[in-house]
C-alpha cells in the first residue's frame, strides 16, 4: 500500500528526530557510571589539585564517581591524545589548561589538534602570574624594569620553569611587547628557578602567585606587576603589566574538556554543575587562596579563552622562534 506523501514526512521527521531524543534521553540519565578525568600532569600540580577538587564536587553532584587519572609527559599531550581518542559519550573528560594550548604548538607532529579535537566544556580559575625580580636589580616598577632591560641588553637573565612554558612564553610575550631583549634561561621546575632567582644568579622571573606569596611578603623578591588584564585581589595595590604595555595578558587557566562531539546535552548539564560548584563558598575560597578567579561561564565563554589563547600563544613561538628542546 502506498502511504500518502505527508504521512512519508511525519515518518521521515520522526526517524531524524531519533538521535536528538535519544542524546537528551543519555543526558538525563547521565552519568549512569563512573567518569574519567584525565590529567596530563603528575599527581600532586596544581592541574592535578583542580582536577580532584572538581571531581569531588560532580562525584557528590551527580551520584557517580569522577576518577582522576594521571597520564603525564610532552606538556600534557599525552593526557589530551588520550580524551580525543576517547568515545565521545561523556565518560572520559579532560583537565585542560593553558599549558595544553602552548604544548599543541610547541610539539609537531602530534596526532591531533587541540581546538579541532576537544570540545571546552566549562572553565575553572583564572590566575595571575607575577612579574618579580631580585631586590638586587635597579627596577622598583615595570617602566624602570624596561629601561634597565635596554641598558643591558641580552644581559638581564630571566629564569623561567623550562621551556615551552606558559611563564617562558609570558616572558617572550612581554619582551616582544616592551622591545627588550632578555637573556633566557630555562629550568627544570620552579624550586630550582626561583633558588637561583635568590641568590642573584637570575634577575627576573614570571612566575605562578602561589610560589610566589612568601618570598614577596618577606621581601625576598620584588614584586613589580601582575599578568592579568585586572589587578589581584591577594595584591590590590600591584599594578597589572598591561597598565604599562597595553593589551598584555598572560593568565594561567584551568578547565574541563571533552572529545569532540560529545553531545551537547551532556556538556549542558556539566557545566551546570561545574559552574555550581564554582559559586560554591568552600571551592571558591580555594581557588582565591592562590588569587584564581573563578571562571563561572558558558561552554561558549570558555571556548573563546581557550581558542583565543591557542592563536595567541603559537603567534608568539613563531615570532620568538621558539622550538622543542
Amino acid at each position: 500500500m502506498k502511504l500518502p506523501r505527508r504521512d512519508v514526512l511525519r515518518l521521515a521527521a520522526g526517524a531524524a528526530a531519533l538521535p536528538t531524543a535519544a542524546r537528551s534521553a543519555w543526558a538525563l540519565d547521565y552519568p549512569t557510571r563512573s567518569v574519567r578525568i584525565i590529567v596530563g600532569f603528575p599527581a600532586g600540580g596544581p592541574t592535578d589539585i583542580y582536577a580532584r577538587l572538581m571531581g569531588q564536587w560532580l562525584s557528590e553532584r551527580l551520584g557517580q564517581p569522577f576518577v582522576i587519572e594521571n597520564r603525564p609527559g610532552a606538556g600534557s599531550t599525552i593526557g589530551v591524545a588520550a580524551v580525543v581518542t576517547a568515545p565521545p559519550d561523556g565518560y572520559t573528560l579532560l583537565l585542560v589548561s593553558t599549558s595544553a594550548t602552548i604544548a599543541a604548538s610547541y610539539y609537531k607532529n602530534l596526532s591531533f589538534d587541540l581546538v579541532r579535537d576537544i570540545a571546552p566544556v566549562c572553565g575553572i580559575s583564572l590566575e595571575p602570574l607575577v612579574m618579580v625580580v631580585n631586590p638586587a636589580v635597579p627596577a622598583k616598577t615595570v617602566p624602570e624594569f624596561i629601561a634597565h632591560a635596554k641598558a643591558n641588553p641580552g644581559k638581564v637573565v630571566m629564569a623561567s620553569v623550562g621551556n615551552g612554558t606558559t611563564p617562558h612564553l609570558a616572558g617572550e610575550l612581554f619582551m616582544m611587547m616592551a622591545g627588550v631583549k632578555l637573556l633566557h634561561v630555562p629550568y627544570h621546575g620552579a624550586a630550582p628557578a626561583l633558588t637561583d632567582l635568590l641568590g642573584g644568579r637570575a634577575d627576573v622571573m614570571f612566575e605562578a602567585m602561589t610560589d610566589l606569596v612568601g618570598y614577596i611578603n618577606t621581601d625576598k623578591l620584588r614584586a613589580l606587576a601582575v599578568s592579568t588584564t585586572k589587578r589581584s585581589p591577594v595584591f590590590p595595590n600591584l599594578p597589572t603589566i598591561g597598565e604599562f604595555l597595553p593589551g598584555y595578558e598572560a593568565s594561567v587557566w584551568f578547565g574541563i574538556g571533552a572529545p569532540k562531539k560529545t553531545p551537547t546535552a551532556i556538556v549542558e548539564k556539566l557545566n551546570k554543575e561545574i559552574n555550581a560548584g564554582l559559586t560554591d563558598p568552600k571551592i571558591s575560597a580555594r581557588l582565591s587562596e592562590g588569587g584564581g578567579i573563578p571562571l563561572v561561564g558558558g561552554a561558549a565563554d570558555f571556548e573563546k579563552l581557550f581558542v583565543d589563547d591557542a592563536r595567541k600563544w603559537a603567534k608568539v613561538m613563531r615570532e620568538a622562534d621558539i622550538k622543542p628542546e
